[in-house]
């Protein structure tokens, strides 16, 4: 095998993993909510907490994966979440008991972030170690991949299955998933990458940019994790576009898929903290419209220009932490995932607690679309700092006012 068709298969390795225990594992629950409401009892506010015991168990997962430096770990972690994803898959569909379900997405979130940071990594360093660029903004479409196929089985599945053999179903993809993802991902190499690495300097930016940062990519988490949990569910209960859930949360899947690679090249046109304004902006408008207008092409470009954004805001930040932090990038990620793991935590089970108290989630996209505008002006606040600190400006790509 030639090393191109070695990169090849790594490179898909990693998107079907993302597929696998972001897509599968995570999103499936979010078009099978409002069929699990309506078949299994599931209420609105039971429905947020099950998406806060899965966001707990992501940002646990995402310290763990923080704490780890030993390559070969990460490898087995990595593994380790490939079985978890498929076992929490089938678990959901094999009873109704609402503790077990809580237990089964907290595990699933480990799952995830075994997938996104686990399997990052090891597919940077595959990368990094063979002299290829990093291309993780091709990596990163297995996220808007995996909510476009979780929407499409749904809407193929939903008039011929219930909702517990749909799990079963998602389970059968899972475990055709989890070959490639297994055996295309070879065993790290953890021999010296040699003096070119030796070079890399981190240059960390003051601890007033980092706390602002931290704030901002909170409401960020805000932001995504509202629309991620309950879109399908917003979408079928609008007066006008029942039905459609699925729809919507495909064409998010279809935009996110893209996202990173568009947001890199916006970046290196713009400058990273210029590319993250704009997308916070755009999201704003993604997260607004669908509450604003409730005819479907509004809801259809809401989901577009949400998709097209949440991923791009998680990829611009891994990017500026790989800038401040080259040779420890988890150095920074590790504080920002768990600003943005704990809005996830908190947002949804807010969220479920308003729609079942109010009878809508309409409140919801409010709440989000507001966190969003105030994690714009703190990033104002923070590009001020950046345009004042040559250390922070270098590497965010800032304009000097000289």
């Amino acid at each position: 095998m030639t090393i191109e068709q070695q990169r090849l298969r790594v490179l898909v390795a990693g998107i079907v993993s993302l597929i696998l225990m972001i897509g599968v594992a995570r999103f499936s629950y979010t078009p099978l909510l409002p069929i699990m409401a309506q078949q299994a009892g599931l209420g609105a506010a039971d429905g947020g907490w099950l998406a806060t015991y899965n966001y707990i168990g992501y940002i646990l997962g995402a310290l763990i994966a923080a704490s780890v430096s030993d390559l070969q770990l990460k490898d087995r972690l990595y593994r380790c979440g490939i079985i978890v994803a498929i076992v929490t898959t089938v678990g959901m569909g094999m009873t109704e008991n609402l503790w077990l379900w809580g237990i089964l997405r907290f595990l699933a979130g480990l799952s995830s972030a075994a997938g996104l940071l686990l399997g990052s990594g090891l597919i940077m360093n595959w990368l990094v170690r063979h002299q290829f660029r990093s291309e993780l903004g091709l990596h990163f479409a297995g996220v808007g991949l995996g909510i476009a196929f979780c929407s499409l089985v749904v809407e193929v599945a939903e008039t011929y299955l219930s909702w517990d053999q749909q799990w079963y179903l998602f389970t059968v993809f899972a475990v055709a998933l989890a070959i490639p993802a297994w055996t295309w991902l070879p065993k790290p190499d953890q021999s010296q990458l040699g003096a070119q690495q030796a070079k890399l300097q981190d240059q960390p930016p003051g601890k007033s940019f980092i706390n602002l940062m931290m704030a901002a990519y909170f409401c960020a988490g805000v932001g995504y994790v509202i629309s991620a949990t309950f879109i399908v569910a917003i979408v079928n209960q609008l007066p006008g576009t029942e039905g459609q859930g699925n729809l919507a949360f495909l064409l998010i899947g279809l935009c996110a898929a893209p996202a990173c690679l568009i947001w890199d090249h916006i970046a290196r046109k713009t400058g990273l903290m210029n590319a993250l304004l704009i997308a916070f902006l755009i999201h704003i408008i993604g997260v607004l419209v669908p509450a604003l207008d409730h005819s479907p092409a509004a809801i259809m470009i809401g989901s577009a220009l949400y998709g097209g954004t949440f991923i791009g805001i998680v990829s611009l930040v891994l990017t500026m932490a790989g800038r401040f932090y080259p040779t420890k990038p988890a150095k920074m990620m590790g504080k920002m995932t768990i600003s943005y793991g704990v809005a996830q935590i908190l947002a949804p089970a807010v969220t479920g607690l308003m729609a079942e108290q109010s009878g809508s989630y309409q409140d919801g996209l409010y709440l989000a679309a507001a966190f969003m505008l105030l994690g714009t002006v703190l990033l104002l606040v923070a590009r001020s700092k950046a345009d004042h600190e040559t250390a922070i400006m270098d590497q965010l790509s800032l304009p000097s006012r000289s």
